[in-house]
This record gives C-alpha cells, structure tokens and sequence, in this order.
C-alpha cells in the first residue's frame, strides 16, 4: 500500500511541469505589448514594484525566450508572493483610509495618534495578516493532485487557475477560499467605510467649500485605488465559477497585477502640485511640438 501510494504522488503530484499559455496568445501584437509592459515595470514605487515582480518577470521572459514551462515549486512560489503581497495590500489600504481619518477629524492629535510606534504596527501587521492568507492557501492548493492537463490558462499561478486541473473534489476547499478572502476583504473595507463616514460627517457640519475641496483632494486618489483593487479581487475569488471564463480572468487578474500597481503611483503622485505643474509642462510641450512640426 505504501509502494502505491507513492507511485501515486511521483506519477500525479512530484516533478511536474506546468504549461502557462500566456497573456500574450490573446493578443495581435505580443511583442509591442510585451515592451509596453516591460517600460510601465520600471517605472513603479517599492510595493508595487514587489506585487507586480511576482508575475511579470517570467512572464516577459517567457515571450521573449519562447518558453512556457514553470516547475510545481516555482508556481507555488509564485502564488505564495502574490498571495502575500495582495493580502497585504489590502490591510495597508485599510490602514491608509484610518490615516485620512485621523488627519481630517483629529487634526491636532495627528502627530500623537499617527506617532513612528503605530505606523510601524500598522504596517507590520498588515504583512503579518497578508502572509497568513499566503502560509494558509498556497500549501494546500499545491498538495492537491494534478492528474489533468497541465495547460494552466492564465499568465501566472493563480490559485482558481490552478484549481481547475486538480482531478479531486475541491468544493471544501473553494469554501474555505471564499470564506477567507470574505475575512480578507471585511475587515479591511469595514476600516475603510467607518473611516470615510466619519470623514463625510465631520466635513458636511464644517459647512465649507474650501473643507470639501481638501478633503476630496486627500481621499479621492485613495478611494480610486480601493475600488479597482478591490473589485477586481472580489471578481477573482467571491464570484461563483459560472461567472467565469479564462479570458475574463486572465484580464481582470493582469487588471489587479499590472494595471493596478501602475496605476497607485501616478494616481498617488497627480495629488503632489509639482508633478501636476510637471506633468502639465510637458502636455504643452508636446503640443507646442505637434504645432511646429506641422
């Protein structure tokens, strides 16, 4: 029985291969997508940078090598960095909304609320909470046999993608999933709804125009990230399967790994009056250019 067993593990589950069909199948022009990719990538922040390492490296070197192999314990370190990297995200999210908070209602206790002892528990614990979800999925997704085709059609190794090829039942494993990203999305858009309602009270009794322009300004940017963040995980990991196509998950995932981490810097940065009076001079620039030229 022991000899059968692990025959079983070595034919279905040990040394295998991967084959990640790729972002760029899907389109006319993969190498010019694979460019613009490549020069958004180097423009990023540090956390972001980080989120979207985990997938965009191999996948540009898969198009540019032509290769599309990834072995089961790199796939698993795949997922795990995402996993924790993406869970992290959302509790810093919900970190930066009690931030906002603080500043607008509590203005002169910021400094004693917000001190260098809270921002550094805050964001310890907001990596603590992301590799849980990370220490507590990747293990299990990776131990289920994969006795089907190991086409994966996605980019990356997502834990749904992978999913699929598994020849067992998953459905209490899927529950489980889904009661965990529920956890993962609750508490963190709890904060941020509590924070933003109180933010929203305590401007409309200031009564002024100037008190709502700042307070739009400070937390418009935020709230875009949230959204996009967020409602592109909730598509991925709460929506039932029949939802789902591997084309629409290959885009709303290269939509929260790519896009998404593009975007935080530009959205964070457009709010800094330098980088709009820089940005400004160089649209009028290019304009001035276009005018000459012709």
């Amino acid at each position: 029985l022991r000899f059968l067993n692990t025959t079983w593990v070595v034919n279905y589950t040990g040394q295998i291969d991967f084959d990640l069909l790729g972002l760029f199948s899907q389109f006319k022009y993969p190498a010019l997508l694979c460019l613009v990719i490549f020069v958004v990538f180097l423009m990023l922040s540090l956390m972001d940078v980080m989120y979207i390492s985990v997938t965009v490296p191999k996948m540009l070197m898969d198009q540019v090598m032509g290769v599309n192999k990834i072995a089961a314990p790199e796939c698993g370190m795949q997922m795990f960095l995402y996993l924790t990297l993406g869970g992290s995200e959302f509790f810093l999210l919900a970190a930066m909304a009690y931030d906002r908070y603080v500043a607008i209602c509590h203005p002169p206790r910021y400094l004693i609320l917000m001190n260098h002892r809270m921002c550094l528990l805050l964001v310890s614990s907001s990596w603590f909470l992301g590799s849980v979800d990370g220490f507590m999925l990747t293990p299990i997704t990776m131990t289920f046999p994969f006795c089907r085709s190991r086409e994966i059609h996605h980019f990356f190794c997502e834990v749904p993608a992978i999913m699929k090829l598994s020849c067992s039942d998953t459905s209490l494993y899927e529950t489980l999933m889904y009661l965990c990203c529920v956890l993962m999305l609750l508490i963190p858009v709890t904060v941020i709804s509590s924070s933003y309602s109180f933010i929203l009270f305590i401007i409309h009794r200031m009564n002024s125009a100037e008190g709502w322009k700042k307070a739009f300004a400070t937390c418009s940017s935020h709230m875009m990230v949230v959204i996009l963040f967020y409602g592109a995980a909730i598509y991925t990991y709460m929506l039932p399967t029949s939802y789902h196509t591997p084309e629409k998950d290959m885009t709303v995932s290269a939509f929260y790994t790519i896009l998404t981490p593009v975007l935080n810097p530009l959205i964070y940065s457009l709010r800094n009056k330098d980088v709009t009076r820089a940005l400004k001079m160089m649209l009028n620039m290019g304009s001035i250019l276009q005018e000459t030229t012709k």
